[in-house]
């Protein structure tokens, strides 16, 4: 659908989060750059997940208002919580990953309300259709797996600091093999005392994104590393 630039829209929070007493919230340090509310500890693992994840560009919270009807006939607004960007990668500006529209909500509450919140919903899929976006229910089935227990499980490992030289070696290994385990990378770096200081030096890499991995796979010294390609 074809927009001109009166229908254009840049989203931008359209409303503040304050402390709330049902749930708990706070603020994400998104990468150092932009502090991006939430309003409950499964909105705070799903920023966690896009943080850690190199395809997410940008988030944005409460990004816009959807004016909708409920099923009395009045006009009311929802706000999704976050629009998510990603970035283009290798794909082409043809199959450009679309943003997305997201509500996260828990699955006992959108299983018991679905509907009384299909009316908003729908207008939260028909907007985002005509931005040229896509619209996500995310509960905790899709947000509290194995990829959030490895990225809490290297959060502990983020702020260690380490030789930049030394760095610099183990991620020209991981280039000349194009992949290399864990284990590779100790017996060729961190021998003998040094292996238990060498596995924190490789979590360090992989918890600060100078290596990648399928983070939703068990992290383990057989697990395979590569350095992530410029996006």
């Amino acid at each position: 659908m074809s927009t001109n630039s009166c229908d254009q829209f840049f989203p931008r929070q359209m409303r503040k989060i304050g402390p709330t007493r049902r749930s708990v919230s706070g603020h994400l340090a998104f990468r150092g750059q932009s502090s991006i509310p939430f309003e409950s500890t499964l909105e705070r693992d799903f920023l966690l997940r896009c943080e850690f994840s190199l395809s997410v560009l940008d988030i944005i919270a409460q990004p816009a208002e959807i004016p909708f009807k409920g099923k009395n006939g009045q006009t009311y607004t929802y706000t999704p919580d976050y629009l998510v960007y990603y970035r283009l990668g290798l794909r082409s500006h043809v199959d450009y990953p679309k943003p997305v529209l997201v509500e996260v909500k828990p699955e006992t509450e959108w299983r018991e309300n679905w509907r009384r919140w299909l009316p908003k919903w729908k207008a939260a899929w028909r907007f985002a259709q005509h931005q040229g976006w896509e619209f996500h229910i995310r509960d905790e089935n899709r947000i509290r797996d194995t990829s959030l227990d490895n990225i809490r499980f290297l959060d502990r490992y983020k702020r260690m600091h380490f030789p930049e030289t030394e760095s610099q070696k183990v991620i020209e290994s991981v280039q000349e093999m194009g992949a290399a385990t864990p284990d590779y990378l100790l017996a060729r770096h961190f021998m003998g005392i040094y292996r238990n200081e060498g596995l924190a030096h490789v979590w360090h890499l992989l918890a600060t994104r100078q290596l990648d991995c399928d983070i939703g796979q068990p992290l383990n010294e057989m697990t395979e590393l590569w350095v992530p390609a410029d996006e």
